[in-house]
């Protein structure tokens, strides 16, 4: 497989030399006239080809190196150093993760591309010679992919901001902290003006059941709604002996673990596709000993988002309802995750071009929507835009699952990314001024 784009993706947007569409060319006032689409793409390739070693090994290094929620530091610092040095117009954000702005300073379109920096308190088991110095932590869910490849989009686009200027155009890079976390830092970006003046966002996520070289797309949710329970049971505890004597804590736990799960399938619609699963539950530390205190922290998710409008007082109140005849308390903490990931028709028609204009016409497939969360929904419930699921599979080579500390992924995929992300906006401005 490689990356460069097939020799008749060139027929695609033939070069009319100084001849538009429908006549001559108009030039930005003061600069140069917009090459044809054909022969950006061309230009994006050779840049990211020319860069592809220190590419990866900037991917390796952020691998190697990788930061959990809120504590990228170093990431930043690399990716924001690495483009202040290039020139580009870089603002780190209070904390973590920056904002780079890249075109024309005072452009009729703006358009975004996101990355995660955040890395998962997940031990890597790859045996890879880069495999993370951080005991315990890993990028588990591709992230690193994710961040260099804007890194490489952000390097092409800078060498081509000649063609922006041509268009009024400028692009913002958000490098965005703390994706594996709910709300999510993408809350954060936006409170500190990441989104402003921008008309359209793009992002890629890593797909290990698709193979490198590939994405897939969707128009619509292309992810779920997440959010985050917990249920504390409190009351009286006692010896084992005597349950009677005590409020059983340990047995109410169980009603709500086994028990919420199932009426909520009864009184959620059921084309929402709800889920509640249990990630923690605990109770008691001696075997002869009713607690006083039990917990279970759990993921309630969904397909639909009127529902992840409204389903909060639901869940409470199957919770309390089925506890009460234990007498026993329970105090919910309900955290709003995220909403689903909603691909904007235009978008996927960017990132879609894109893709067969630098993959081949055959890369782009056709993909599902997932139970998975990610907070890039929260961006597009303010402006348009859609996410490429990017992918990682070495063909031939094994599936692998993300969140899992064995996760390997194709390096290729970083390259890839990096191309798709700077040449989808192109199409993208293609796709705003038709």
């Amino acid at each position: 497989m490689t990356t460069h784009a097939r020799t008749d993706r060139e027929t695609a947007a033939p070069d009319r030399g100084a001849e538009g569409p429908t006549g001559p060319r108009q030039r930005d006032e003061g600069g140069a006239a917009p090459r044809p689409l054909a022969e950006v793409m061309r230009r994006i390739e050779a840049v990211i080809d020319t860069r592809s070693e220190e590419l990866l090994a900037w991917r390796r290094d952020v691998h190697q190196n990788p930061e959990v929620c809120w504590t990228e530091h170093r990431t930043t610092e690399l990716v924001a150093g690495v483009l202040s040095q290039a020139g580009a117009q870089v603002r780190t954000l209070p904390g973590t993760g920056a904002l780079v702005d890249i075109g024309h300073p005072e452009p009729k379109t703006r358009i975004a591309l996101r990355a995660d920096l955040d890395a998962l308190p997940i031990e890597e088991v790859t045996g890879l010679p880069y495999a993370s110095r951080t005991q315990g932590v890993c990028h588990a869910c591709g992230h690193d992919v994710h961040t260099v490849g804007l890194l490489g989009a952000g390097l092409a686009l800078h060498d081509l901001a000649d063609e922006l200027h041509a268009r009024e155009a400028a692009v913002r890079l958000v490098f965005q902290p703390a994706e594996e976390t709910h709300p999510g830092g993408a809350l954060k970006v936006m409170e500190q003006g990441g989104l402003e003046g921008v008309d359209r966002m793009l992002a890629v996520h890593c797909d290990p059941s698709v193979d490198v070289g590939r994405i897939g797309l969707r128009v619509g949710p292309i992810t779920a709604a997440s959010d985050e329970v917990r249920v504390v049971i409190t009351g009286r505890g006692g010896h084992t002996s005597r349950p009677h004597l005590t409020q059983d804590i340990t047995y109410a736990l169980a009603k709500v673990v086994t028990e919420v799960p199932a009426a909520l399938t009864r009184r959620l619609d059921p084309r929402a596709a709800a889920i509640l699963v249990w990630g923690v539950v605990r109770a008691g530390a001696a075997a002869n000993v009713i607690p006083a205190r039990g917990e279970a922290l759990g993921t309630l998710r969904m397909l639909d988002a009127e529902l992840w409008d409204v389903v909060e007082p639901i869940f409470t109140e199957t919770v309390q309802a089925v506890v009460a005849p234990y007498g026993v308390t329970a105090t919910v903490d309900y955290t709003k995750g995220v909403p689903p990931v909603d691909n904007e028709n235009a978008s996927v028609v960017a990132l879609s071009k894109a893709g067969m204009m630098l993959l081949g016409a055959g890369a782009v497939q056709p993909t599902k929507q997932s139970m998975g969360g990610e907070d890039l929904g929260w961006y597009l419930q303010e402006v348009p835009g859609a996410m490429a699921r990017l992918g990682t599979r070495t063909p031939g080579g094994p599936t692998y699952e993300l969140h899992q500390g064995d996760l390997v992924v194709d390096e290729r995929s970083v390259l890839v990314g990096a191309k798709l992300l700077a040449g989808a906006v192109f199409t993208a401005l293609g796709e705003t001024h038709p």
